[in-house]
């Protein structure tokens, strides 16, 4: 049995009392990091990137034995990841990025980011790698990109007692629409070549 950092246990998604809800032909009911996940393996199957996602660490607590041959995880705890969700290679550059969601209708809320995944990205940008987060607003189905030059500027703005949410407003000027296509998926590289290589 797993739980989260903050003691909820964690139930499968195959175990989880779901209801059936309709979707719509733009999410087909996948999670941003599904999106992302299928995305990245269209992108490493075409040649184009070898980006993948960073497995979230376990702390083991109870192992069972029940034959010599086999054993069982009973009980483990998710560690609060140290970095960002996303990284690889892409035109020779390194790349690493955040994806998040939101169902706010105005903002992105800064409490979705933690200050060592600002400080990690913030090294990535000043050892010259590509580094930006994914940001989607669910009650308007829209995937933006948004350096995270603009990021910080908030998050600092933020440590000073300053506003504790990214407005939609800005996203929308100063980010980028990602292009939700068939293959790939959410084809956010196209959106880097327009930013880091245009």
């Amino acid at each position: 049995m797993f739980h989260y950092p903050n003691g909820k246990k964690f139930i499968p998604f195959s175990e989880q009392n779901t209801k059936k809800t309709k979707t719509n032909f733009g999410n087909r009911g996948m999670t941003l990091e599904e999106d992302i996940n299928v995305t990245n393996q269209f992108y490493l199957q075409t040649g184009k990137a070898v980006i993948h996602k960073k497995p979230t660490p376990i702390q083991i607590v109870n192992v069972d034995y029940p034959k010599r041959s086999a054993a069982v995880i009973t009980e483990a705890y998710f560690k609060l990841a140290s970095t960002t969700d996303y990284n690889g290679v892409y035109r020779g550059k390194y790349i690493d990025f955040e994806a998040k969601e939101t169902r706010n209708k105005t903002s992105f809320p800064l409490n979705n980011f933690h200050s060592h995944q600002i400080e990690h990205m913030k090294n990535v940008v000043n050892q010259g790698g590509i580094c930006f987060v994914i940001l989607k607003f669910v009650h308007i189905d829209t995937i933006f990109i948004l350096g995270v030059d603009h990021l910080f500027i908030f998050w600092d703005d933020h440590l000073q007692d300053g506003r504790k949410s990214i407005p939609l407003s800005y996203v929308k000027q100063h980010g980028e629409v990602v292009p939700i296509k068939y293959q790939p998926r959410i084809d956010y590289l196209s959106v880097i070549d327009k930013i880091y290589f245009g």
